[in-house]
């Protein structure tokens, strides 16, 4: 969860929610020459390329004004897929009953990575339910995770072990 700092964060937001989407998240890999800033939009319709250039032109014009970024970025402004990157505790409820795979700065029971079914999330512990094994992980602790899905779990792959 490579999350944007906050200035980046409240600056965007307000900006793809008043375009009638729903702001994912957003991601920022700064670099002095290749920085990359990535924003996931999502609608009850999807996500088509015009929806993402209509936001990428709106963002593309504020950023220029504002110049909240010192270094070259590249804007990239994506639809989530269906490995949607979780950013906000809310939307682990939003798929209770869904698999994710989720990777921590510090192990728990032995693990970095953990691919498990979302059981609960109390105030900010999400359950996550492996085979026989249950996790009970902090969202802070998290340092990313993702939507598995149903193809993938099907074929075996995004194994967290």
């Amino acid at each position: 969860m490579k999350r944007a700092p906050e200035h980046l964060v409240t600056m965007i937001e307000p900006i793809v929610e008043g375009l009638g989407y729903e702001c994912v998240g957003i991601e920022y890999h700064p670099h002095p020459r290749h920085g990359l800033l990535r924003i996931y939009i999502d609608s009850a319709n999807g996500i088509l390329v015009e929806d993402c250039s209509k936001v990428s032109h709106q963002i593309s014009g504020v950023l220029d004004v504002e110049d909240p970024i010192a270094d070259n970025y590249q804007l990239e402004v994506s639809s989530p897929g269906a490995d949607r990157p979780f950013f906000h505790i809310h939307q682990f409820e939003q798929f209770i009953g869904s698999t994710v795979l989720v990777n921590v700065y510090q192990s728990i029971a032995g693990r970095k990575k953990i691919t498990g079914i979302i059981e609960k999330v109390v105030d900010d512990i999400i359950t996550l339910r492996e085979a026989d094994q249950v996790f009970e992980v902090p969202f802070g602790a998290m340092s990313k995770a993702r939507l598995v899905p149903d193809y993938l779990i099907e074929k075996g792959g995004r194994n967290g072990k």
